[in-house]
Order: C-alpha cells, then sequence, then structure tokens
C-alpha cells in the first residue's frame, strides 16, 4: 500500500495521536516488546507485514516509491512512540540501507524489481561489507569478484552480518580490479542467499545469542545485472550507503528507549527519589534531545539529497557513548541485579546487564570511535594524519 495522506502537513500532536493509535491497535499478539537485542524474523514478521499494509515499513522513502516521505521531525516522532510502546526492531537492511541506495543509484529495472519485494517483506536482505581482515577500513576487501560471460563468480568471506541467517538475499563489496588502487576497484553485488555456493554460519555474542553471522562465498554465481553503479564503481556506491548507515545508526532510537528504561527502573528501586539521581537523569535528558536536534539535521541532508560529509562521525559517536553511559547507570541504578541474565520478573524492561551488554557493541560497529575521531580530525578539522 503506498501512502497517500501528506503526513508532514499534520500537526505534529496529530501524527502522534495516529502513531499512538496505531501501535495500541495493531502491534500483533505474541511479538515481543522492549527486546534488548535483534529479534529475529520469525518472531517479527508479522510486525513489519503490519507496517508494509500500512504503508509505514519504509518512513524515510518518497511516498512515490512507497514511503511515507517524512521529514525529519515527524520521523522521530514515530521512533519516540515506537520506542514508548516497546515495538521490536524489525530486519531493517532493506528498508534503511539498500532501498535509499537503490533510489539513489539503481537502475529503472533495479528499482522496479527490489523496491516492492522490500516493501512487502518478500525480500530480508543482509549487509556483506567486513570481512576478518576489512572492518572498518573496508577499503582492504578481499572478497572477489570475477565476470565469465554473463555472470559474476564470487569467491570470499563477509562477517558480521546482523541477523545474516535470516536474510534471502544480501548485498557485498567485492574486489573486481586488482592492478588499480584499492579504492578503484571495488563494485557492489547484490547476491540471493539460495544460491550454490553461499554458507552461512551464526556467531554468538556475549549474551549467548546468534544476532550476527558469517557468510562464505565459494564460486557463486549471480547475473552480470547483480551490479549496482558501475564496475569498478563501488567504492562511490559504498560510501553513500554508509553514510545512509551511519546517520540511522546514530538515530536516537537506542538512547531513548534505554533512558526510559532506566526511569522505570529508576521508580522501582527507589532511586528516582534521590536529586543526585534526578540530576544524572536530567544530564542524560538533554544530551538525549542534542543528540535528536544532530540526527535532524543529517536526516534533512538525506531528504534534499545534499551530501552527508564525514562529520556524520560526530553523530555515530554522540549516540554510542550515549547509550553506553545510560546502560552505566542502570548498573548502578540496579545494584546487584544488574548481575542478572534475565529481566525483572514480570517487566522485561528492566533487565540492567541487557541493556549493558547490548550497548557495548556500538562503539564498534559501523565504524569503531577511534576511527570515527580519526575521520572528524582528517576531514573535517583538518589535523595532520
Amino acid at each position: 500500500m503506498t501512502a497517500t495522506i501528506d503526513y508532514n502537513a499534520l500537526s505534529d500532536d496529530a501524527f502522534r495521536a495516529m502513531v499512538r493509535e496505531f501501535v495500541e491497535t495493531r502491534y500483533p499478539e505474541g511479538v515481543p516488546r522492549f527486546a534488548q537485542h535483534r529479534v529475529h524474523w520469525d518472531e517479527v514478521k508479522p510486525w513489519y507485514f503490519v507496517q508494509s499494509a500500512k504503508g509505514w515499513i519504509c518512513p524515510t522513502w518518497p511516498q512515490e516509491f512507497g514511503g511515507m516521505g517524512l521529514n525529519a521531525a515527524k520521523h522521530l516522532i514515530l521512533i519516540e512512540e515506537y520506542e514508548r510502546f516497546g515495538c521490536a526492531r524489525v530486519n531493517d537492511i532493506g528498508p534503511v540501507m539498500l532501498g535509499p541506495l537503490l533510489i539513489r543509484h539503481g537502475t529503472p529495472e533495479q528499482q522496479a524489481h527490489y523496491l516492492p519485494r522490500i516493501l512487502s517483506g518478500q525480500d530480508v536482505w543482509a549487509q556483506g561489507y567486513s570481512e576478518p581482515g576489512a572492518g572498518s577500513d573496508l577499503a582492504a576487501v578481499r572478497c572477489s569478484a570475477e565476470r565469465v560471460g554473463d555472470e559474476w563468480v564470487i569467491n570470499g568471506q563477509k562477517t558480521w552480518c546482523t541477523l545474516g541467517m535470516d536474510a534471502n538475499w544480501i548485498f557485498i563489496l567485492a574486489r573486481t580490479d586488482k592492478s588499480v588502487k584499492k579504492q578503484a576497484g571495488i563494485s557492489f553485488l547484490l547476491v540471493p542467499m539460495d544460491a550454490p555456493g553461499v554458507t552461512v554460519r551464526p556467531i554468538r555474542n556475549l549474551e549467548m545469542l546468534e544476532e550476527f553471522a558469517e557468510v562464505f562465498l565459494d564460486d557463486v554465481r549471480v547475473p552480470a545485472d547483480h551490479i549496482v553503479g558501475p564496475v569498478n564503481g563501488g567504492w562511490t556506491v559504498a560510501k553513500a550507503l554508509l553514510g545512509h548507515e551511519r546517520v540511522f545508526i546514530g538515530a536516537p532510537r537506542l538512547s531513548a528507549s534505554a533512558l526510559s528504561r532506566l526511569k522505570a527502573m529508576a521508580q522501582r528501586t527507589g532511586a528516582w527519589d534521590d536529586p543526585v539521581f534526578r540530576d544524572t537523569y536530567a544530564g542524560l535528558q538533554c544530551d538525549l534531545h542534542d543528540l535528536a536536534d544532530l540526527f535532524e539535521t543529517y536526516v534533512e541532508r538525506l531528504k534534499t539529497g545534499a551530501p552527508i560529509g564525514a562529520d556524520v562521525a560526530s553523530l555515530k559517536i554522540f549516540q554510542s557513548e550515549l547509550y553506553q553511559r545510560i546502560a552505566g547507570v542502570m548498573m548502578e541504578v540496579t545494584g546487584e541485579e544488574s548481575g542478572h541474565s534475565h529481566p525483572f520478573p514480570g517487566d522485561s524492561r528492566q533487565h540492567a546487564a541487557g541493556a549493558w551488554l547490548a550497548a557495548r557493541p556500538t562503539t564498534i560497529f559501523g565504524g569503531s570511535t577511534e576511527i570515527m575521531r580519526n575521520m572528524l580530525a582528517k576531514a573535517v578539522l583538518g589535523l595532520p594524519g
């Protein structure tokens, strides 16, 4: 269903009431709420389908492509109401990363084929960027693709693919020319996960959950038109996608959710009545508002087509470090209970250890904080390497 309402013309209060009514009446029974880890496709797909039927699965896509066309302010309201209700995060690699990239860089044929399948949930995507020797330095990818007739033959390995075991498609960066400098010989390819030669192996994390996967590609063949952008032009496409990724990794969703859970923990433990805690909480709340304002700046750049810029690294740093600070205060507020591996009985929001563990990798994935600070130093401040 394509949206026909101009949501941006609604008042903020009217739009918030619309979103709140939607989640409270349409959120599927049985889908987890207030989950502090990524929920697998089998559990969350009913919620994906509900949003898809409403035309709300891709809030920032233009309406002509099936999205809601939300501006930054309305998108923040949507995020806030989803977090207030504890809506599970759906498999969003397609809606958040690949979709906007195809809208900007894909051919009309690719847009016509892949975008409706993302909107409907028919295709669930994984990201194949990182490799064992190429994480924050993505230009060092070694996975190769060789043109043989009307096909690409792909060999290599990808790792840290979020929910890769749930996906039926993966987009990858592959080296298609080894004779040029590393940024110049990379292409962006689309690969079905059921192609012969694709092997997926889940990775178990600190919480003993299988949230990530590694993907092995052994003589995997895909048609020649499964490339986005020009041959050897994948680095430009990749940078555009990284800009989208860092904007949405920097969204206030995680910190907003964590702050609301911190308040619930403090009220239950009695810390809420402590003026020292309230001062700490107020400081975190101010930081969250600052984060939301910064996020809005970059969402507006995305919507207008303006360059994202290397300064987007500041958004990613701000979000991940704020999330970790809130999780640290959760551990202090809950005391010895913070050592429990499960939520407080009867309230899934109250799980300090789960939040603390979930916050640890946020300063690593999507580009480590150290790399992000180096980017800011060199590209924004002009400091020497």
